[in-house]
C-alpha cells in the first residue's frame, strides 16, 4: 500500500499540464479529471449540466441531473429501478447534509428534495427519510425546515438528538456520535458540498463525516490528517455511510470552508458513488484544477494538501482506492 509520498508522486506519473501551471501539472490533476474509462477500479460519475448555473436552481434540473447520474452509476435507465439498486427496502434513509458555510455554500435544499423524492418513490416512506447536521442553524442555511413530527419528511439536528454518552477512540482523540447515526438510521446517503478549507485543503464527503461527533475541533490537527481517516473508519460509519450524492453544483474553491462570494464557482455538477476515497480524490482534482485556472498555487504548495485522503487508503484504514488510475471516473 502507498504511504502518502508515494501517492503524490504516482499522482505526478500521470500528469497532464493545465495550461502554464507546474504545480497543478506535478500533482496530475488533468490525467485524473480524464479518468480511465477502463480502469476496473470504483466507479465515480461527475454529471453536468452547464444550464443549471444559476443561482436560482429549477428543480426539475436538478432531478433531471440527478436522474442521469444514478442511471450511470448503476446502469439503470429507469430512476425508480436506479434507487432500488443502491438502496435496501425498508431502510431508515439519513441525508446527511453539510450546512456550516451558511446560505451561500451549503447542501442545496433542491437537490435534498430530490432525493427525497425519488426514495419516496422507490418505496421509502417519507417518515423514514431523516435529512440531518451538527443543528437547526446549519439545517436552515441549507433551506431545510426542521421537523419532528411522525409525518412528511423528518428534519433535525443533533443538537435536539443528542449525542452518545459513550465516546468511540478516533486515533489520538476521543468523540461521542450523534444518536442520529447510531440509534436512528439504518442506512446513510452523504450530501456534502464541494468546498476548499483552511485546514484539510478540501471538504466533502469524508471530511462531512465532522458532523456527526460532538467535538469536531479534536480532529482539526495536522490538517485533519489522521483525524478524517480515523472518524471514516469508526465501525458505525464504515458501515451505515454507504453511498454519496455530492454537492458540486456551486462551490468556493479559496477561502472556505465559509461562503466567500469572490470565490465562488459553479462546476453544475454532481458526484456519485460508493467509494468514500475515490470521489474525494475526483473531488480534490476538480478543486485543484479550479484553482490553477484561477492563478492560485495548488493545495500542496500552500501547505494544506488533502493528505487525509492517502491516509484513510492506506493499510490501517483500508477504506477505499485514492490512487487516480484506478478510479474509474465516467463525466456525463
Amino acid at each position: 500500500m502507498k504511504n502518502r509520498r508515494e501517492f503524490l508522486k504516482d499522482a505526478a506519473s500521470s500528469a497532464l499540464i493545465l495550461g502554464s501551471s507546474a504545480a497543478a501539472s506535478k500533482l496530475g490533476f488533468g490525467a485524473a479529471l480524464r479518468g480511465n474509462a477502463a480502469s476496473a477500479g470504483p466507479k465515480v460519475v461527475v454529471a453536468r449540466d452547464p444550464s443549471i448555473e444559476s443561482a436560482q436552481l429549477e428543480e426539475a434540473g436538478v432531478l433531471e441531473l440527478l436522474d442521469r447520474a444514478m442511471a450511470a452509476y448503476t446502469g439503470r435507465d429507469r430512476p425508480i429501478e436506479a434507487w432500488k439498486h443502491i438502496v435496501p427496502s425498508g431502510a431508515v434513509v439519513g441525508l446527511k447534509v453539510n450546512g456550516l458555510g451558511g446560505r451561500g455554500i451549503s447542501t442545496h435544499a433542491v437537490l435534498v428534495k430530490a432525493v427525497a423524492e425519488r426514495l419516496q418513490q422507490a418505496g421509502i416512506a417519507a417518515a423514514n427519510i431523516v435529512v440531518w447536521d451538527r443543528n437547526a442553524r446549519d439545517l436552515e442555511a441549507c433551506g431545510m425546515t426542521i421537523n419532528t413530527g411522525s409525518s412528511g419528511l423528518r428534519c433535525f439536528g443533533s443538537d435536539l438528538a443528542g449525542f452518545e454518552d459513550e465516546p468511540v477512540s478516533c486515533g489520538a482523540a476521543s468523540v461521542r456520535l450523534s444518536k442520529i447515526l447510531t440509534r436512528t438510521c439504518s442506512f446513510v446517503i452523504s450530501l456534502p458540498i464541494l468546498k476548499d478549507h483552511s485546514f484539510a485543503g478540501v471538504t466533502f464527503t469524508m471530511k462531512n463525516m465532522y458532523g456527526v461527533v460532538d467535538r469536531p475541533d479534536a480532529l482539526h490537527g495536522n490538517n485533519c490528517n489522521p483525524g478524517v481517516a480515523d472518524l471514516n473508519a469508526v465501525p458505525v460509519i464504515r458501515g451505515k455511510v454507504r453511498f454519496t450524492i455530492g454537492d458540486a453544483l456551486s462551490s468556493v474553491y479559496q477561502g472556505g470552508p465559509g461562503f466567500h462570494p469572490e470565490h465562488l464557482w459553479r462546476p453544475s455538477a454532481l458526484i456519485v458513488g460508493e467509494d468514500r476515497v475515490a470521489i474525494d480524490t475526483v473531488a480534490w482534482r476538480m478543486l485543484e484544477r479550479k484553482r490553477a485556472e484561477a492563478g492560485l498555487p495548488t493545495l500542496e504548495a500552500d501547505g494544506r494538501a488533502p493528505l487525509y485522503i492517502a491516509t484513510a487508503a492506506d493499510s490501517a484504514h483500508k477504506l477505499g482506492i485514492g490512487d487516480p488510475t484506478l478510479i474509474h471516473r465516467m463525466e456525463i
